[in-house]
């Protein structure tokens, strides 16, 4: 964990600390064996990924006080479960992703070209 990588093989930059995200509550979309979901994928929330997500049965904008969650908005960041990600791509739901926060296991189910043309941001040349 300690030397993970992002998606451009880069040591992998944190997604969020307010709100406080990652499988660990590291503010990085690190990853282990335990997290079975993979939440590897770090987005900007959109309307449409949350209502998407909640479609899903992962309701991420109500606040859950008695897990520390403060519910989500759009804009806000947040490491997202691979597969809900890839779902929502499919399904033309998918939020914008930070390609320095996104962490490399991601590219066993998506490629590198279509994570660059959903990216905030390009990559230096």
């Amino acid at each position: 964990m300690k030397n993970a990588l992002n998606v451009l093989g880069l040591p992998l930059e944190p997604c969020s600390l307010k709100p406080l995200t990652g499988f660990f509550r590291d503010g990085c979309c690190n990853t282990s064996p335990e997290d079975v979901g993979r939440h590897t994928v770090c987005v900007q929330l959109t309307r449409e990924f949350l209502a998407f997500s909640m479609a899903r049965g992962n309701d991420l904008s109500t606040p859950r006080p008695e897990f520390e969650f403060p519910g989500l908005k759009p804009g806000d960041r947040w490491c997202v479960c691979a597969a809900r990600w890839v779902e929502a791509l499919v399904e033309g739901a998918a939020a914008p992703i930070v390609l320095a926060a996104t962490h490399e296991d991601v590219l066993e189910l998506v490629s590198l070209e279509t994570l660059v043309d959903y990216a905030l941001e390009l990559p230096p040349i």
